[in-house]
């Protein structure tokens, strides 16, 4: 089944083609620099820096993220489509598809924790230890998903 994908006119075109390739990765790239930029800006205002933004107006960043995240799905989806037979065996792919997996679980529950406890943290004026060291292992995971896909 993965020769059969690997050998569709798609796949040979994101091989073959001048900007095939090269066009999924630059797409690629960018979305990796949205997702994990902002969930490190998210990360490092919890963590105490980027004082002067307030933990509420955290949540509007979380549709970067997501789409970000699309962006990735799609993009790699491309890539992926190059070298099916290749992916599927390759260590790193699948270590950074479970990363990615336990990333995306693990910033869900990271917007629902910000939306439900942004006021408490703001009136208090910080994280709980707790949640701190949930943002901690959440960057930790989303800066091995980067890692791992090098």
């Amino acid at each position: 089944m993965l020769e059969s994908l690997e050998s569709t006119q798609f796949s040979a075109w994101v091989r073959t083609e001048l900007w095939g390739w090269p066009l999924a990765l630059t797409v690629h790239a960018f979305g990796t620099a949205l997702l994990v930029g902002f969930i490190v800006i998210i990360g490092l205002r919890l963590l105490g820096a980027f004082e002067l933004i307030p933990y509420r107006s955290l949540n509007k960043l979380f549709p970067v993220v997501w789409i970000a995240l699309l962006i990735q799905f799609l993009s790699g989806f491309v890539l992926w489509m190059a070298k099916p037979t290749q992916y599927v065996f390759d260590g790193a792919y699948l270590l950074k598809s479970a990363l990615i997996l336990v990333g995306i679980v693990m910033t869900l529950r990271f917007q629902s924790i910000i939306r439900r406890e942004a006021a408490a943290w703001e009136a208090g004026g910080a994280v709980t230890s707790h949640k701190a060291k949930f943002v901690a292992v959440t960057l930790l995971v989303w800066c091995s998903v980067v890692v791992a896909g090098r």
